[in-house]
């Protein structure tokens, strides 16, 4: 399985989009190397000036997007993609996700496009986002290409226990959204009293006890260039087992995304 840095940068609903493409320029020269968009956060123009921006090689960049749940048949799996690119600026990603397995997706449709990309070059990797384990099940059948990563909500308050599992037995990432659970994390007495040990905030230690996690990456989003500095660092938080274990015992257990009630993505 191919690297993938374990601190991204997420774009959805974080920024005025007009200011989108400098915070993802600033990321990059910060040292980001993992960028998230997708088609419905109508932001992948501002990405695609970000990284044009930066000064950073384009294959340097791990970019990723997604296909929104109304472009999920064929056809339109392959036009919307081209469109992406377009906005994008790039001649291809290197990853593509099924954003959530709804509306029009099927996957004896859907998927065989994914495969199609795949095979011409136009994306280097599969990945699928908002899946159950039968789903996935379903996609690994159906797919040519090996799933790459599978983006869920994950954060200490919705720690995917069987998603974790799941990824770990069929090695892909699960690379997780709404990481701070939207700042939730700093009302946990756990995640608090860890910060306290390593003098940090309950949002590095959350986004160090996802990078301490097998084939777990995270992809925190911020406006603010602190932010977007301490996000990266949380990467350097060493949290020793006694740590990792107080969190993994959090008995609390919250969802931030609602897929019935909400069509967004974080």
């Amino acid at each position: 399985m191919d690297e993938l840095p374990r601190i991204g940068l997420g774009t959805y609903d974080n920024i005025d989009p007009e200011q989108c493409a400098d915070v993802v320029a600033a990321a990059l020269e910060m040292g980001y190397r993992h960028v998230d968009t997708a088609q419905e956060y109508d932001n992948e123009a501002y990405v695609g000036e970000g990284i044009a921006q930066a000064g950073v090689d384009r294959e340097d960049v791990f970019l990723a997007t997604k296909v929104w749940d109304d472009n999920l048949a064929h056809d339109d799996v392959l036009a919307s993609t081209d469109e992406s690119l377009d906005r994008l600026g790039v001649d291809a990603v290197d990853l593509l996700y099924v954003h959530w397995p709804r509306d029009t997706y099927d996957a004896e449709d859907t998927l065989p496009a994914f495969d199609e990309l795949y095979d011409e070059g136009t994306i280097d990797h599969v990945g699928v986002s908002n899946f159950t384990p039968d789903q996935l099940d379903t996609a690994r059948e159906t797919l040519d290409a090996p799933i790459f990563a599978h983006q869920v909500e994950m954060h200490p308050l919705l720690q995917q226990e069987e998603l974790q599992e799941y990824a770990r037995e069929h090695d892909h990432w699960l690379v997780a959204y709404s990481p701070v659970a939207r700042g939730k994390v700093t009302e946990v007495d756990e995640i608090r009293e860890v910060a306290e040990k390593h003098d940090t905030t309950p949002y590095q230690v959350s986004l160090a006890w996802l990078a301490a996690k097998e084939n777990v990456a995270a992809i925190p989003k911020t406006s603010s260039e602190e932010h977007l500095q301490d996000n990266f660092e949380a990467r350097e938080i060493d949290l020793d087992d006694e740590d990792v274990a107080a969190i993994d015992g959090i008995e609390r257990e919250e969802r931030i995304v609602d897929p019935d009630d909400a069509p967004w993505n974080r």
